[in-house]
Formats: C-alpha cells, structure tokens, sequence
C-alpha cells in the first residue's frame, strides 16, 4: 500500500509541474503578445489582420500628436453671448512673440450683438496668430492663437498649422500623414476600406446626416461621405448644402430689374442677422395687443427744468427720458403681473424690475439694461442711462448688460414721430413705444388753456398679460406720468 501511495505522489506531482508550464508559457506568450501590440499601437502600425477585422480602430489611432513641439495652449473663439455661433476677429491687440499677463486684451472680437474684448486666459508668450484680424464668420470653438510658458519656444511656432478639422476630414487625411511602416502590406490593408465605395442604388448615411438632410431639405444623392465605407455624415452637410443652393440659384431666374434702376447690395452683419431672426420669431409666435394713452407731461417738464437748474454746478442733466424709465418701473412695481415673462409651462414674474431702454446704433439696435430701476433715483438712472449708450455706440458693452431685462422702453420722440407700435423683445412680455411731445389747447373751465402731451403705446403679449391687466398697467404710468411725486413714494 505503501508503495501505491508513493507511486500515486509522484504520478500528481508529475501532473501538477506539467499544468504549471503550461499555464507559464502560455502568460508569458501573452504578455509578449499584449507588448507586441501596445508597441505596434505607439508607431502607428498595424497588422494586416488586426486591420481588417477592425477598421475603426485604424481610424482612432491615427491621429496626429504634437510631441514635436514644446508645451503649449490653444486658445479657441469663445462663445461671448449665448446666441453666438460665429464672431469676427475685429484686431489683435497683441503680436507674435508679445508678453501676455492675465487679464490683458488680447482681441477684439464682433459677436452678433456687440464688439467685444477678449481677455488673455494664460500667463506666457503669443506665439502664433491664426485666425487674421478682419476674418469674419469664425466658428465658436476654433483655434485662434497658441500661448507659450516661454519666450524662448515661439519660434517653434513659427510655421504651425491648425489641423483640428472635423473628424471625418482628420480621417481621410491621417493615412497619408502616417510615416511608412516596415511593412508595406499593412497599410494598403488598412486603406481599403476607406476607399471602398458603396454599391450602386443605395446611399449610407448616418442617422444625424439622414435627419439633418431631412431638416434642411437637402438631397443625398451625389453627397460625397467621409465617414466609413464612403457612408455620408453630418459633416458632410453643409458643404453639399452650399453647392445645392448655388446650384438652385444659378438654375432659378433673376426677377427683372426696373429699367435704369440702380442697386447696392449690402451684406449682413452678424448683429443685424440676429435681429433680423428675433423680430420674426416675436411677430410670428407671439400674439401682440396694442394699447394707447395721451399723458400730459408738463409737471414732469416743470421737476426736470428745477432739477438741472439746482445740479448745474454738478454737471447733472436729467432727461424726458430718464423720468419715463422710473415711471415704467415704478408703474410694474404697482401692477406686477406686466414684469413677467412667458415661459412655455409657466410664468415667471419678476420681483425686481430691470428696464431695457433700446439704443440705435450704426450696426442696429441694442437694448441695455438699467438693473433694479425701480429702486434707483432719477440721477443715477440717468447717469447709468449716459454710460449704457455710449457704450452701445462704440460698441464696448458686455454681455451681461444687455441680455436679460424684464420690459422694455422704446423712445422715437425726438425724432418727431407722434406714435408707434414697437415689437415685443422675447423673453419680455412688453415694450412702451414712446411719441414726440405736442401742445394741445384744452379748456379749463370753459377756458382754452395750453397743455403738453405725450402718446404712449404698449405693445403686450396677450398670453402673460391680459387686456383688463394691460391697462391698468398703463393707468399706473399716466399717473407716474402726470403726478410725478407718486414716481418717489415707492
């Protein structure tokens, strides 16, 4: 028995060596195997049968790095304002090679609504520009300049290129910016996909280009894709789109001209394309009502004439103009169902009133904000009103003081015009258009006596503010209006 057991001891431990070889030459195949790949990953080369069974990750390996160069920050357009999707690089403030601290204008740039500065992110050396000043229709998000720690590394920018293209452009080009492989099978392997053409009769499209396309009204047919196996993406879109409207337009017949008639066609600014865009979709969604007061303005005439008589020293000048905008707000602190807006589920209603007072400027209208009117004096509301227009004018106001406000105010008075109907600003729910001041006989006990009016109309969205509301609205302003000493009691 003895022997038996022996025997069987060995026969186990003979057993157990061989399974532990096994298992180790089969770790250390694999771990060669893993080195192997992870090496081949790193020189951009793969076999010819890793290629073929999985194209797509040809696609993301090739892609192009910048170990050659020094450390670096790319800087991208921001987006400025939250309707912006492209901007014009108006200047540069600073050159290639310049000293960038933190905070420093580094551009100019034109925003759909106004032109702005913008600030240097990082600390460090302008190393390349490129994006030129004067570049108009820059799309958020693209590459404008490249910062560096140190001065000593701009000249390896010297001649940088921005090749962050779509993906599907990177894909197409990566191949032939890969260096040659030891092998010259493998990449011919890995080429033929990207070259293989779908069958005839039928189009590949990604489910986004099929919808877009579908939006956008345009056809698939004759759309050369980038994506895999020739398929069309979404990238593809607005490329085909532009030759489809040339091709229209070329094909559609210009509309005869007056004999004699002369024309000059002005292209659209990014600002006016945006208003453009807006005061439709007001017109068209939202459903406007119209209401109309005569209010008397001599005491307001009478307060603002001793007014600037007692600041003139202080060089202090309170406008017509200045008065209407505490009166609104003091007019939505009575009545504060108008200082809302609609939005879609719900109504908000504002509990501070922030009047937008419209600006016209060379590149269109702007509408700054005078923030908290409602518990501001008639000198600074006045003296904020200066500074906002000037402002808009030179177009240096920043975002956060024109986006927003809760009612707007339109003034066409000194332009001689009695009265108007102005377009609601979404997201507000009203706009007072004010006239021109006019002197009208009105008798007073049986006696002709000379009074100054002023036409008034508001425009109101019917959905946020009803008739019976609207007007009350518009009996608490000709109040302010004609009993100015109800403007301060509040």
């Amino acid at each position: 028995m003895s022997f038996m057991g022996a025997k069987t001891g060995q026969i186990l431990t003979f057993l157990v060596k061989q399974s532990l070889k096994r298992n180790s030459t089969r770790c250390i195949s694999l771990t060669v195997s893993n080195r192997v790949v992870r090496e081949l990953r790193r020189t951009r080369y793969i076999v010819g049968s890793l290629s073929e069974r999985d194209p797509i990750k040809i696609w993301q390996i090739n892609r192009r790095n910048y170990a050659d160069v020094p450390s670096h920050v790319k800087v991208t357009l921001p987006a400025l304002s939250p309707t912006m999707e492209t901007g014009t690089i108006a200047n540069w403030a600073k050159k290639e090679g310049d000293k960038l601290n933190e905070g420093d204008l580094l551009a100019e740039i034109e925003t759909d609504k106004a032109t702005m500065g913008f600030e240097t992110p990082e600390e460090g050396y302008l190393a390349k520009i490129l994006i030129p000043a004067g570049t108009k229709d820059v799309p958020v998000g693209k590459l404008v300049c490249i910062i560096v720690p140190n001065q000593a590394d701009v000249t390896a920018f010297k001649d940088f290129k921005d090749d962050s293209a779509p993906a599907s452009k990177a894909a197409a080009s990566a191949p032939a910016a890969a260096p040659p492989p030891p092998r010259p099978a493998a990449p011919a392997a890995a080429a033929a996909p990207a070259a293989a053409t779908p069958p005839a009769g039928r189009i590949y499209a990604s489910p986004m280009a099929k919808r877009l396309a579908e939006i956008k009204g345009l056809r698939l047919e004759g759309v050369k894709g980038s994506g895999l196996y020739g398929s069309v993406k979404s990238a593809d879109l607005p490329a085909a789109g532009e030759k489809q409207v040339v091709k229209r337009a070329a094909a559609a017949k210009e509309p005869p001209a007056t004999k004699g008639a002369s024309f000059i066609d002005i292209p659209l600014t990014g600002m006016r394309t945006v208003i453009a865009k807006r005061l439709l979709e007001s017109k068209q969604y939202i459903p406007h009502y119209y209401l109309s007061v005569d209010c008397c303005v001599d005491e307001i005439m009478k307060i603002r004439k001793e007014i600037n008589k007692e600041y003139e020293k202080e060089k202090v000048r309170v406008s017509v103009n200045d008065f209407i905008i505490k009166a609104v707000a003091t007019a939505c602190h009575k009545v504060p169902e108008a200082n809302s807006s609609w939005m879609d589920t719900f109504i908000r209603q504002y509990n501070s009133v922030d009047v937008s007072v419209a600006v016209s400027t060379d590149k269109g209208l702007l509408t700054p904000i005078v923030f908290d009117a409602d518990r501001k004096g008639l000198i600074q509301i006045s003296n904020e009103v200066k500074t906002l227009a000037k402002k808009a004018r030179d177009g240096k106001l920043q975002p956060q003081e024109f986006q927003g406000g809760t009612i707007c105010v339109s003034n066409l008075g000194m332009f001689g015009i009695n009265n108007f109907c102005a377009i609601i600003n979404p997201p507000q729910s009203a706009i007072l258009a004010i006239g021109t001041s006019v002197e009208r006989m009105v008798p007073v006990k049986g006696v002709g006596v000379p009074k100054t009016y002023m036409t008034v109309t508001l425009s109101a969205d019917h959905r946020v503010i009803d008739g019976a509301v609207g007007a009350n609205w518009m009996s608490a302003f000709r109040k302010c209006i004609e009993e100015p000493y109800h403007m301060f009691l509040w």
